[in-house]
């Protein structure tokens, strides 16, 4: 017979953490699921992903309009920006029309997302190269950067807000949100000036420019890596720290974590096993968003440092009106956006027993 506190917890948290926290009290207790309910629980997924995926496609299309009306409607001509301006009319036209320039916006929108989605995303217009590889290329540059910002503010973010929250109200906590709240008010830019400031010109530890040798590989260029990884580091490890800090505190403040004090579990059992897992599901999500920013959120920083990314790309790209070359740098920044927020959404309804069991 299971004994009627056990039964009360059961009724008041409904979810997956209820059966740890059950058994742990009376072993016996141990509901186990039935195929039907697994395969129940794996189409619910299957779906959930399918209406995700249909809606992310949606998106996509409509950026492409967005990102292809845009660069058409900028002012300048492009022809003008290859050929400079002692270029003739005779010349300007016939680039026009090898370009084509003079055919009407409607057939140049269907022939481009046609070729994107045969692989053929055109050709850059003052490079003369294929535009994927370009892509492709910086696409690697700012995914190393990325991923490095990337798993530094997350152990630092969730390791702080965990600090923070078991410390409320005392000076780790103070000391903690002063100093997040300081980082998370200037914009990246401003950050990485300071950086440069304090270690290339004061201390002259680290180098101010990330411009790294094509044949170096990765512990060699590491040290370029530094001071722009720490930019984006103090940027969003800061959103991270806050949101796992409240986040707990409102998880600590909970009826099931007092009634598992109240029978006696050991303080560290009771963070660990339950307050912890429950207090970071709300990062989950950010942190898979922050993969997104991180990838397509970098211009200002690649700029500061000179490091070949997609941002820096893009920036080439509007100053010399390289239509093709802006249309896919823009494109692709929305496409990995968008697959970061499918990655959280699938991630979230994955790990938490709330949207997975409704």
């Amino acid at each position: 017979m299971i004994h009627p506190v056990t039964l009360n917890l059961v009724s008041f948290w409904r979810g997956a953490k209820v059966t740890r926290l059950a058994t742990h009290i009376h072993p016996t207790f141990i509901p186990r699921l039935s195929n039907d309910h697994l395969l129940y629980y794996t189409q619910a997924m299957f779906q959930f992903f399918l209406r995700r995926l249909l809606f992310m496609l949606l998106i996509l299309f409509f950026v492409s309009l967005v990102v292809f009306t845009v660069t058409t409607i900028l002012p300048g001509d492009a022809a003008q920006m290859i050929l400079g301006q002692k270029a003739t009319p005779a010349t300007l036209a016939a680039l026009r029309t090898r370009l084509g320039l003079d055919q009407p916006a409607t057939l140049r929108y269907v022939r481009w997302i046609g070729g994107v989605l045969r692989g053929d995303w055109g050709e850059s217009l003052i490079m003369n190269l294929p535009v994927a590889p370009l892509l492709l290329q910086r696409l690697g540059n700012s995914a190393v950067l990325a991923l490095l910002a990337w798993v530094v503010s997350a152990l630092l973010g969730i390791g702080l807000g965990i600090i923070a929250g078991l410390n409320r109200n005392r000076w780790p906590d103070r000391l903690i949100t002063i100093v997040t709240t300081f980082f998370v008010s200037f914009p990246p830019f401003v950050i990485a000036v300071f950086l440069i400031i304090v270690f290339s010109l004061w201390l002259r530890w680290l180098p101010a420019s990330s411009m790294i040798d094509a044949n170096a590989n990765f512990f060699a260029s590491l040290r370029f890596l530094i001071l722009p990884t720490l930019t984006l580091t103090l940027g969003s490890l800061a959103e991270v720290a806050r949101l796992v800090r409240s986040s707990l505190l409102e998880v600590l403040d909970s009826d099931y974590i007092r009634t598992a004090h109240s029978k006696g579990l050991p303080n560290r059992w009771v963070i660990l096993r339950h307050a912890l897992r429950n207090a970071l599901l709300p990062a989950i999500s950010v942190l898979a968003l922050n993969v997104g920013y991180l990838m397509s959120g970098t211009v200002l920083v690649e700029r500061v440092f000179a490091y070949p990314g997609l941002g820096r790309l893009l920036l080439q790209a509007i100053s010399q009106r390289d239509l093709p070359l802006l249309q896919g740098v823009a494109l692709l920044s929305a496409a990995i956006y968008t697959l970061a927020n499918l990655a959280a959404d699938v991630v979230y309804f994955w790990v938490n027993p709330r949207i997975r069991y409704s």
